[in-house]
């Protein structure tokens, strides 16, 4: 049985009188102690896809217009708010992109690790307090009491962001979403944190949803990816199929976009464009305007996702060249 089962999911944002569809019919399933890589460029509707998950969409102006997202035998997206708070932070958790405007500045770190503690296990605030030194040794900080009384803007970006994976595990979820956990740490830190991520998922037999525009962190980290564009899945397979067989063309023109110290030509490799916005996504395959391999009919039929060969019948791709 899958850990999260998505849907046909469908989410809008009303801009100035018209309608921004940012999520255009996403399905996936997410199999139990497995990672799930979401890869894309920024505006492809990653970060969307995560917040409908928790239910974070604000609305007015979003809107979650359709789809079914089932966990543990409950549709997220219908179920009413009063058991959605009960999942969320307890069952599913989520490590934000800016560690700096996710943590609270006005209180202590070890007020924001304890609090979820608190409210979802009911613990007093002394075995709060003692549990949540026990979780920042377990995610690398080797100072916990000075953490547990400093404010965020004390802290260091890496270590910042040990504390959001604190607070995330602090009720020993079954799923996680990292979106972006590395963004703006440098390399050694991101190492770092990727390796304690896998160490901590594996340590307590974790679902993980890994959102990245890196290729290279999927890589190491995931088991299955899913390749988005323009709010659509195009391709979606096993790790080993996209990096050894990728079906789509956005997927390859991805691919050879990572830095390898093989490339001795100095210059690296860019995809021409940009993603198209909600509110202009063109008729047909969205990627046409910028594929090499794009057709007549690439600009007026929009391609449906197939099954294409490899990846243990597990591997699509929504593209023209195949069916």
């Amino acid at each position: 049985m899958p850990c999260l089962s998505c849907s046909d999911l469908r989410v809008s944002f009303r801009i100035q009188k018209k309608t921004a569809r940012a999520v255009r019919g996403v399905s996936f399933e997410l199999d139990d102690r497995k990672t799930l890589g979401i890869v894309g460029e920024s505006g492809c509707g990653k970060s969307v896809t995560a917040s409908s998950i928790m239910r974070l969409i604000p609305a007015p102006p979003g809107k979650i217009e359709a789809g079914t997202m089932l966990f543990e035998g409950k549709d997220l997206l219908s179920i009413p708010e009063k058991q959605m708070r009960e999942v969320r932070g307890r069952r599913i958790s989520m490590i934000f992109q800016d560690p700096m405007t996710s943590l609270n500045p006005v209180f202590t770190c070890g007020h924001q690790v304890a609090e979820p503690l608190i409210l979802h296990k009911g613990m007093g605030k002394r075995a709060a307090a003692e549990l949540c030194a026990e979780l920042f040794s377990e995610v690398g900080i080797a100072e916990p009491k000075r953490v547990f009384s400093s404010y965020p803007h004390n802290l260091s970006g890496g270590m910042r962001q040990r504390v959001m994976i604190a607070m995330a595990l602090a009720c020993s979820p079954r799923l996680l979403i990292a979106d972006e956990p590395t963004t703006a740490l440098d390399v050694t830190v991101q190492a770092k944190l990727l390796e304690l991520l896998k160490k901590l998922q594996d340590a307590k037999g974790m679902s993980m949803i890994l959102i990245t525009h890196n290729l290279g962190i999927v890589a190491g980290m995931a088991h299955d990816v899913m390749v988005m564009y323009a709010g659509e899945v195009v391709e979606s397979a096993p790790a080993r199929a996209i990096f050894d067989s990728p079906r789509h063309p956005y997927t390859e023109r991805l691919l050879k976009t990572i830095p390898s110290i093989e490339k001795r030509s100095g210059r690296l490799t860019v995809i021409p464009g940009t993603v198209p916005t909600p509110l202009e996504i063109p008729d047909g395959c969205p990627f046409h305007p910028r594929c090499q391999r794009a057709t007549e009919r690439c600009g007026k039929e929009h391609p449906a996702l197939r099954r294409v060969d490899g990846g243990g019948g597990k591997h699509q791709a929504r593209c023209h060249l195949y069916g």
